[in-house]
């Protein structure tokens, strides 16, 4: 029986359902409290799991439906890490932004207690298949910001910061584990993000040499996924930037494909290729034996639902460079990274799940 990644996968993040942002909005505006609007996610997020296990997806996540941003609401809640409002949002393709906010360290990086135990919890309690929990790999907190993101008085040495952000990390899994989750992904958009001139440019500039940053991610993910439980499934999420529809970075995986696959100790990897700004799958030639690969070839980007003899080409084509029993199918990325959502419809965010289920039982067969 297949272990996670499954045949028919996902990244993780769902449209959020008009119930909740009518919730959310009426907890900004003061008319609900916090135990309301958490009734009302648990009661989404239940509809949700219903939903995934209906289409045939063996794993169910909460859709991210109690967070705002992918990454912010579990990095702000390490220990000293301080969230604070930014001058500007991360910039994206076509001229949009994110909502102006920014992290900084200052003070000693941990890992005490964190509010997505409990909603790991509360999936893995209503799923009646594997439950499976996101969170932003490490990497994450160093990439946007950097050094000057990072107190020079609390880690002169950049390596102690490293060090530390691993080991708070190491704890998280584990706690994770200890909660019963037996399927963890890091979302890990930075090593993509180093393929792209473009960002390797703005690295130069800022005084990071982005030629180091692969091994120095790869062995803080490494510290960081360590004496995990032999039964836990670790993958990792490769992402070039989602959201509403855009992107940020362009460039196939070929510089960080041998780091990737041979130097991180993860099981899995959710890849990118939906459009030519990923590249060809020649990098999967390196894949090692043992290891697997979801191909994300249904774009969360758009609602036109692919249909199934294109995604079965495709696949044919990456099992070229990779054996078929290696890889998987699922969406290229979550299809709300933020809780703003990428511009498709709910009706159309289903099909494209229900589609990659059809897609994998005529290929690789079982319910």
């Amino acid at each position: 029986m297949q272990t996670a990644p499954f045949r028919a996968d996902q990244v993780g993040s769902l449209l959020r359902t008009e119930e909740l942002r009518k919730a959310r909005a009426a907890k900004e505006a003061g008319t609900i409290d916090n135990a309301d609007l958490q009734a009302i996610e648990d009661s989404e997020i239940k509809r949700i799991i219903a939903r995934q296990e209906e289409i045939g997806m063996r794993a169910v996540t909460d859709g991210e439906f109690r967070r705002s941003m992918w990454h912010y609401d579990f990095l702000e809640r390490l220990d000293g890490v301080e969230a604070y409002q930014s001058d500007q949002g991360i910039a994206f393709k076509g001229g949009i932004a994110t909502k102006a906010k920014g992290l900084r360290v200052n003070g000693k990086i941990g890992f005490s207690d964190h509010p997505m135990l409990d909603h790991f919890r509360f999936l893995k309690e209503n799923a009646h298949v594997t439950p499976k929990m996101t969170i932003p790999s490490p990497s994450v907190l160093h990439f946007r910001g950097g050094r000057k993101a990072v107190s020079e008085t609390v880690y002169p040495d950049m390596a102690d910061f490293f060090r530390d952000l691993g080991l708070a990390y190491q704890k998280a899994v584990h706690a994770f584990a200890d909660a019963g989750c037996r399927y963890l992904q890091l979302d890990e958009t930075n090593l993509a993000y180093l393929c792209d001139p473009e960002q390797c440019n703005m690295l130069r500039a800022r005084g990071d040499d982005p030629d180091k940053l692969p091994l120095a991610y790869a062995e803080m993910i490494n510290t960081a996924i360590a004496g995990r439980p032999s039964d836990m499934r670790i993958t990792m999420h490769l992402c070039r930037g989602n959201f509403r529809s855009s992107f940020i970075a362009t460039g196939g995986y070929e510089p960080v494909a041998d780091v990737l696959f041979n130097r991180i100790n993860v099981n899995g990897y959710f890849m990118e290729w939906d459009t030519d700004r990923a590249g060809g799958f020649e990098p999967l030639r390196l894949l090692p034996k043992g290891k697997m690969v979801v191909l994300g070839l249904v774009t969360s980007k758009t609602g036109t639902l692919e249909s199934k003899d294109d995604l079965k080409r495709r696949i044919n084509e990456a099992a070229r460079f990779a054996d078929m029993d290696q890889l998987c199918l699922s969406p290229q990325c979550g299809f709300a990274s933020t809780e703003e959502g990428n511009t498709l419809a709910e009706a159309e965010q289903w099909a494209k799940l229900g589609r990659i289920v059809e897609v994998a039982r005529e290929l690789w067969g079982g319910a």
